[in-house]
């Protein structure tokens, strides 16, 4: 295989990895929503517990995806071009703060066990905060990705 060959083909598959990061993120972000929103009492709903499991599913997913997926070649220092290495040395270290609270709540809930309400709210405001971070991070890594 050439060397343009074989670098049309990355492209293709950066593409792609893209591609499926952003489904990811925009099925994660439509469950988070849901969840921050459910009321505890409401008997019209699907219960929290299961909604939450689901949650803590696709967060765990997407998490996954952009680690194993997009940024381990640039981890793994098989990206050459320069503007990704440059944006990804800017960006990762506060993507992987994103990374570890968004850990810490799929520890803490991805059995959809909880005893208090308040906790998960405040638990899942700072979830929203650090994947709302993550999400701007990630569009700017993307944006030099695609050029």
């Amino acid at each position: 295989m050439s060397e343009e060959a074989f670098f049309s083909e990355r492209r293709v598959q950066t593409g792609q990895m893209i591609e499926e990061l952003l489904q990811e993120r925009r099925q994660m972000w439509q469950l988070y929503c849901e969840v921050a929103e459910l009321k505890p009492f409401d008997r019209h709903q699907e219960p929290l517990e299961q909604i939450l499991d689901r949650f803590c599913q696709i967060l765990i997913d997407y998490i996954s995806l952009g680690h194993f997926g997009i940024y381990r070649r640039i981890i793994e220092g098989t990206e050459r071009r320069r503007r990704v290495i440059e944006a990804a040395e800017r960006f990762y270290p506060r993507i992987a703060e994103a990374t570890e609270v968004a850990l810490k709540f799929n520890d803490r809930y991805e059995t959809g066990q909880f005893t208090d309400r308040a906790l998960l709210n405040q638990a899942l405001s700072e979830l929203g905060e650090a994947l709302a971070t993550r999400i701007e991070l990630e569009d700017r890594l993307i944006d030099a990705m695609s050029r």
